[in-house]
């Protein structure tokens, strides 16, 4: 047993001793049971527990489950001021973990230009000229979720944005992240022009007479960053709050948060976002559902300080997850690092971010002190270096309970899933990017090694991997039921058959991925991701009023979201 379970699993039997201390007139009057707060009643309870996979009934006491399964059990610990919920058959699951967000910037994009969905040059152009009319001259405009193939392929360019917005410096994020683009006068305040050299793991896109087209991919995208003052504390305090709701009303009660952390962007923002952000909402109580740090890894030594000092849990609310770190880039921005060059740039085979030796090096360190490792890969090559990598760690630092983790995991070699479930690595993988993806990852890597070698889901699980669902919001929106209809159909919108049939999950395994899964890929799974006594009421309720109903047609809402027993949505 790793450090760090053994504190954890100590952790439980502190807590579980706490739990039983009750006052007497906490008591039933004739089990010795404490009386529950709440009584779900005539439901249909998925609880992610293979102890007890379904009930018909749960008991709630002080924030956590007292009691699952049938109602005249449950009963027992009714007393004169318990509220009890009938729902008339209603669907309950455990409340959704996602396991990779960009939390501030999710709940930043709210508020900026959106431009998830345009499919036209037209409509691009029209949601940032209606941005620019409500801004003063020199203010930014700021925005993000375009994706090119959405209209036919073509990149946005400078001269997109320059007639329309000549006093405001544009900046706008492709929907993965790992492109943005510029105006002239933004390129201009950053210094870009024909004589700028590409910087080491980014690139400046280029017309043929090597004039820069605005585009900046991964570190490229710091020459620009480096010229943008700071988003305000109260802008981003603002930003916790709206992207928290958001999340509710999703069903979404824990998530991963990877930070404001990219490649051409400092690890600072990170940094400042959990001390201005984090810390003092957990100062002033305002959290109002659970979240996971991760932080950069040129950060770890702090990261190291900060949990000896305060323990792997701040709170009920934020506990403290490990570190990031970027290989390659993403398929989109052709800079995920493939054996293969892309079919539409021969001389590409994608990027590669970080020296192999450094994060090696880095990784037996972290992997000695204890902290969690999650590294971000998406090329069938990028994937293999790293599993690699881990699998050296652990022939140098011994097997534990390392739970290593992959980001994305997007493209794999053959024989790389099986390579997962080795070491018990995990797939925290994004169900969501195959809507974006399976209309063009042909065109970007071939047809045959798209079809062989992407979201191989159901390959992973059979491997012997840990798979865990997120959204990546924003570059996916947050929506854990969607997530789990694609990873069951893998139909993106207007396709009549699936993309990779054999790669499909079950609705079960798909569940298990975005709660219990989700939880054990974050050393979570002792408080959440099943409803199992004495773990947190984290749950959401269904419109579906059967499982049959649910299972042949899952919904796209939730009725009522639940945190710590209490209604969080609406």
């Amino acid at each position: 047993m790793s450090t760090r379970s053994a504190f954890l699993a100590a952790g439980v039997a502190i807590a579980a001793a706490i739990f039983l201390l009750r006052p007497a007139s906490d008591l039933s009057r004739d089990l010795g049971e404490a009386v529950a707060d709440m009584i779900l009643a005539n439901a249909t309870i998925y609880t992610a527990d293979p102890a007890m996979p379904f009930a018909e009934a749960m008991a709630v006491r002080a924030g956590r489950v007292l009691r699952v399964g049938g109602y005249y059990s449950v009963k027992e610990l009714k007393g004169r001021h318990t509220m009890e919920l009938n729902l008339s058959g209603n669907v309950v699951l455990p409340g959704f973990i996602d396991s990779h967000v960009h939390f501030i910037d999710g709940g930043l994009q709210l508020a900026r230009v959106p431009l998830r969905g345009v499919t036209s040059k037209d409509d691009f152009i029209n949601r940032v000229k209606e941005a620019v009319k409500d801004k003063h001259p020199g203010q930014w405009i700021f925005g993000g979720g375009w994706n090119n193939d959405f209209w036919g392929g073509d990149y946005p360019t400078a001269a997109w944005l320059d007639d329309i917005s000549p006093d405001n410096p544009v900046w706008l994020s492709r929907m993965d992240g790992h492109m943005r683009i510029a105006n002239s006068l933004a390129m201009r305040m950053a210094g870009i022009n024909k004589n700028t050299n590409n910087p080491v793991g980014g690139t400046i896109m280029r017309t043929t007479e090597g004039e820069p087209t605005g585009l900046l991919v991964d570190a490229a995208m710091k020459l620009v960053f480096d010229v943008i003052s700071e988003v305000s504390i109260h802008e981003r305090r603002d930003a916790l709050l709206r992207a928290s709701r958001h999340a509710l009303m999703r069903g979404v009660t824990t998530v991963v948060d990877v930070g404001s952390y990219f490649p051409g962007k400092s690890e600072k923002q990170v940094w400042q976002d959990f001390t201005d952000i984090y810390e003092w909402a957990h100062s002033v109580e305002t959290m109002i559902m659970r979240v996971c740090l991760f932080f950069p890894m040129p950060t770890w030594s702090r990261v190291y300080d900060l949990i000896h000092e305060k323990g792997w849990m701040l709170s009920q609310w934020i506990h403290l997850g490990g570190v990031k770190a970027f290989l390659d880039g993403s398929l989109g921005s052709s800079s995920a690092l493939f054996y293969e060059h892309y079919k539409d740039d021969p001389r590409s085979y994608g990027l590669q971010l970080v020296d192999m030796d450094y994060l090696l090096n880095t990784t037996l360190e972290l992997d000695k002190s204890g902290l969690q490792i999650a590294i971000h890969a998406i090329g069938d090559k990028a994937n293999d270096m790293l599993l690699d990598m881990y699998e050296k760690v652990v022939d140098l630092n011994g097997m534990k309970d390392h739970r290593f983790r992959i980001e994305h995991a997007q493209h794999l070699a053959p024989g790389a899933a099986k390579r997962f479930g080795k070491h018990g690595i995990i797939a925290s993988v994004q169900p969501d990017h195959i809507l974006d993806d399976a209309n063009s990852a042909g065109k970007k890597i071939g047809i045959e090694q798209a079809e062989r070698s992407s979201y191989s889901f159901r390959s992973l699980l059979d491997g012997g991997a840990h798979l865990a669902f997120g959204s990546d919001w924003p570059v996916s929106d947050i929506n854990p039921l969607q997530a789990i209809r694609t990873a069951v159909s893998r139909k993106p919108v207007g396709w009549e058959v699936p993309w990779i049939p054999a790669e499909r999950l079950s609705l079960d395994d798909s569940l298990k991925a975005h709660t219990i899964s989700a939880a054990y890929a974050c050393f979570l799974d002792h408080v959440l991701g099943s409803l199992s006594e004495g773990k947190y009421a984290d749950f959401v309720i269904l419109p579906s009023t059967s499982w049959n109903e649910f299972g042949s047609d899952i919904t796209d809402h939730v009725l009522a979201t639940y945190v710590n027993g209490k209604q969080a949505y609406p």
